[in-house]
Order: structure tokens, then sequence, then C-alpha cells
């Protein structure tokens, strides 16, 4: 083999090298933008699941919206922001509420019920909303204490 094809093969081995380097740079910041991005969102949707669960706990506080939907949407709400979160004693009374309530229909499979039915249930709820009242306004006055400690409050 000549000198020549020698200096040609490693100058395209060097550019192809070169190349594959730049191709790896660029997959690495891609990576790292997406990254970013994913954190970015994680973190908004975190802050909007706290505003969220403000307006919800106040709004229960204040019995603008009913018991069960209340609850229901809190439970919600904070296992979005932290599984654990719906395990602490002063939050249980949502995953209680629910777990009382889950089987009862909503929405169009509520309207879908025979009216006998759907008093039945409406009956049912709404005993579950007086036995559990005090304790889901007390631990929506718990949240909304808990939300004003800031974001210490998550740990």
């Amino acid at each position: 083999m000549s000198s020549t094809v020698a200096l040609v093969l490693l100058a395209v081995a060097i550019a192809v090298i070169v190349g594959l380097c730049f191709y790896a740079w660029s997959l690495r910041k891609e990576v790292s933008r997406r990254e970013a991005y994913r954190r970015d969102e994680d973190a908004r949707a975190q802050q909007n699941s706290l505003e969220n669960l403000d307006y919800v706990a106040s709004a229960l506080v204040q019995e603008q919206v009913d018991i069960t939907e209340g609850a229901w949407r809190c439970k919600v709400l904070l296992e979005i922001i932290d599984p654990s979160l719906t395990e602490r004693t002063e939050f249980k009374a949502f995953a209680e509420h629910y777990s009382r309530t889950q089987h009862l229909n909503t929405h169009t499979a509520l309207q879908q019920l025979s009216p006998r039915e759907r008093m039945q249930e409406d009956k049912e709820r709404l005993m579950v909303e007086n036995d559990m009242r005090d304790a889901v306004l007390e631990a929506a006055r718990a949240v909304l204490k808990w939300r004003a400690q800031g974001r210490k409050a998550l740990h």
C-alpha cells in the first residue's frame, strides 16, 4: 500500500471519527434538552396540582363543593403531588371517604341509572357525607395549613 493511499485512509478515518464525535455530542445535547424540558414540565405539573389543591380545599372549607367531590379531588391531587401524602394522619379522611364512595356511579353512568337507583345512590352518598363531613372538612383545613407552610411542607 502506498503512502498516499494510507494518508487518504487516515484522513477518511479521522473525518469519520470527527463526524461520529459531533453526532454523539449533538445527541447528548438533545438528551440534556429533553431532560430539562421534562423537569420543567414536572415542576409545572407539581405547581398546578398544588394550586388546584389550594382551590379545592378552600372550596371544601367554605362548603362551596360537595363533600364527596372535594374529598375525591383532594385525594387525587395529593396522590399526584406525592403518593405518601394520602397516608398522613391529617389527610386520611380523603382516602377513607373515597374508599367508602368509590363504588358509586358518577357523571354519565349516574344518568343512566333508573330514578330509583339514582335515589338509592344519592341516599348512600349523603349518608357517607354526613358521617365524614367533619373529618373531611378538618382534613381540608389541614391541607390549607400545610400549604401555608410553603415549599418546606412537601418534606
